[in-house]
């Protein structure tokens, strides 16, 4: 059975019981899986594409992907930031950056899957959803993955959708709330799972045969 590999920042990481109730997507994504599938969570808080690279947080990911292995390729949210250690450009670093996740995981016979960064909890005054709050990255990543022939998850705009359908006051419980708007708990990773999971599904054969939903 493949592996499926999953890399990206604070909100792919997989928490331990020492930061709880924070979780990360990859926490709940192996609800998702079928029994024998692996799950390899490379996550970590904090970093862009470039300081993943920068640090060697992908090395082991290359070094162990194997044929027909699944390479999840979710950031975003820290690429954003002024902070010269992190920031990337949506249109020149950060698709460079991708492209390198892109052609590891093809040069060891896995398949990439570009994802979207999911949509901070953000609300008005009057209760209305803000969106938009990470600019031109989701685009860049759907540019890419047009470009490359690599499927798209677009979890921005999903994300974004369901938070202004459902609203404030409901949507507060998934989040770390009131400490932040970004990093989620239970229930919101394992809501957030499920529409990467739908994604999946939708993608067809081979990547929708990883799941059990239907």
């Amino acid at each position: 059975m493949p592996t499926v590999y999953y890399i990206g920042d604070s909100t792919v990481a997989f928490n331990r019981i020492d930061t709880y109730p924070q979780q990360g997507m990859s926490n709940a994504l192996g609800l998702y899986l079928r029994h024998g599938v692996g799950l390899a969570p490379h996550g970590l808080n904090g970093r862009s594409t470039k300081s993943f690279l920068d640090e060697g947080a992908f090395d082991p990911v290359r070094r162990s992907m194997a044929p027909g292995d699944i390479l999840l390729i979710q950031f975003g949210h820290n690429d954003e930031k002024a902070d010269p250690a992190r920031h990337t450009d949506p249109d020149t670093t950060y698709k460079e950056n991708l492209t390198f996740f892109i052609s590891s995981a093809r040069e060891a016979g896995a398949l990439p899957v570009l994802i979207t960064p999911i949509a901070r909890r953000l609300f008005d005054e009057n209760g209305a959803f803000l969106p938009s709050s990470h600019g031109a990255y989701p685009q860049a990543v759907r540019e890419l993955g047009a470009k490359l022939g690599v499927p798209v998850a677009d979890l921005t705009a999903i994300t974004e959708s369901y938070l202004a359908q459902v609203g404030d006051l409901p949507s507060k419980p998934w989040f770390m709330w009131p400490k932040d708007n970004t990093h989620l708990k239970p229930e919101g990773a394992v809501i957030m799972a499920g529409f990467l999971a739908r994604e999946l599904k939708r993608m067809g054969s081979p990547y929708g045969d990883l799941l059990y939903i239907d």
